[in-house]
């Protein structure tokens, strides 16, 4: 039986870069992937490192750390991620939303954000389709955005050239902890030992949790997105609007009842080939991934309420991912106190594309014994060990 420093379960973006990361700092690291690479959130999404809808904070910090990486992944993986830095725009058409958005932007400026409020002029010269029904906006120029698939194909191919094997289609069914090390178990019968594991398999992660008696309370979140045609570019920068930003953060403040059973945020950027990525909903649905009439009529409405322009636009496809979500709101990162070990990188909901690099080196750090880049105590699964659990409902951990 092989023995690894690290097994790593979960082959989507996070397990990949947790993995790949590893195997730089010379660590022994086998990847299991219950399917194939991409199947699964990392291959079901838009690909934005959206900075805005971070909340001010940690979640923000990581987000401007993983930017940099970004960067460099860009020009030292050896393939071309279809990094882009566009900027982005978040559309405000609501009166109402005007207070919290002002503060939600304040409080970002405050820790470094580059991000400012446009009037309407300002828009159009940005936007110049957008729809006269659009208020203020907001504008971060460093919103950025890569392609997953790309992503994950050069951080394989880096992290093979420094050992990291990958099984494929191996999915885990029993954990055991030996002594000093750990027994992994696939369902095919084959096992692997490693002195540590990682849990970094999504929507899947509470499952793999559970085989050490943490209880992760992670679940899956339907996000279904249209694909447009291929067209020139409508303007400078992508685009959302500011119930993308209520819906994520503050969903009690939205009103129209269908996007509040859909849990409905606008969400629209342009990829390499010229295709729109239309989004997108959060809908808590179990594992069904398919798509539904109700969501295609609702985004396209919101589409065209904004953006006229797309009226004659054919949507060719439509596609729908599960979003790994914490019911507290806050990302899964860190050991877990009772089994030594035992680490778990998972729950960035709609925020895994962006936060990859950052958690992957987080994760890292931790394993090799050093100091993280930030304090990330908050996010340890520890939290979930403690046996008075301090409930917060959205607001009060947005702080608005």
């Amino acid at each position: 039986m092989t023995f690894y420093d690290v097994v790593v379960i979960g082959g989507g973006i996070i397990g990949l870069s947790t993995a790949f990361q590893l195997a730089q700092r010379k660590k022994k690291v086998l990847v299991l992937e219950q399917f194939d690479i991409g199947s699964g959130t990392s291959g079901a999404c838009d690909h934005m490192i959206l900075l805005q809808s971070k909340l001010p904070g940690l979640p923000l910090r990581m987000a401007l750390l993983s930017l940099e990486m970004y960067k460099a992944w860009q020009r030292d993986l050896g393939e071309n991620l279809w990094f882009e830095t566009r900027g982005g725009m978040i559309l405000v058409d609501k009166e109402e939303h005007l207070p919290f958005m002002e503060r939600f932007v304040a409080e970002q400026r405050s820790i470094g954000l580059n991000v400012t409020m446009l009037d309407r002029k300002q828009i159009r010269k940005k936007q110049p389709f957008v729809s006269e029904r659009v208020l203020v906006s907001t504008y971060c120029p460093d919103d950025s955005q890569i392609d997953p698939f790309s992503v994950l194909k050069a951080l394989l191919s880096a992290g093979s050239r420094y050992g990291m094997e990958l099984k494929k289609f191996s999915r885990v069914v029993a954990l055991e902890r030996n002594s000093d090390h750990w027994r992994v178990q696939v369902q095919s019968g084959d096992e692997y030992e490693a002195q540590i594991v990682v849990c970094a398999a999504g929507v899947w992660s509470s499952e793999i949790c559970k085989m050490v008696g943490l209880e992760v309370p992670i679940k899956p979140k339907r996000g279904q997105i249209l694909v447009t045609e291929p067209i020139d570019s409508v303007g400078d920068t992508d685009a959302w609007d500011s119930d993308y930003i209520i819906a994520k953060h503050v969903s009690h403040l939205q009103k129209d009842e269908t996007a509040k059973r859909l849990n409905l945020g606008f969400a629209m950027s342009r990829t390499h080939p010229g295709n729109y990525l239309v989004g997108s909903t959060r809908e808590y649905v179990g594992f069904d991934r398919s798509t539904t009439l109700e969501a295609f009529i609702a985004i396209a409405k919101r589409l065209i309420e904004l953006f006229p322009i797309f009226k004659n636009v054919r949507i060719i496809r439509t596609f729908a991912g599960l979003r790994p979500a914490c019911e507290d709101g806050k990302y899964v990162i860190g050991e877990d106190p009772k089994n030594p070990g035992f680490f778990v990188a998972t729950g960035h909901e709609g925020d895994g594309i962006a936060l990859a690099p950052i958690t992957g080196a987080l994760v890292t750090q931790l394993i090799c014994g050093e100091k993280t880049s930030l304090t990330i105590d908050e996010l340890s699964p520890a939290r979930f060990r403690s046996s008075k659990k301090k409930e917060q409902s959205t607001v009060e951990r947005g702080r608005f």
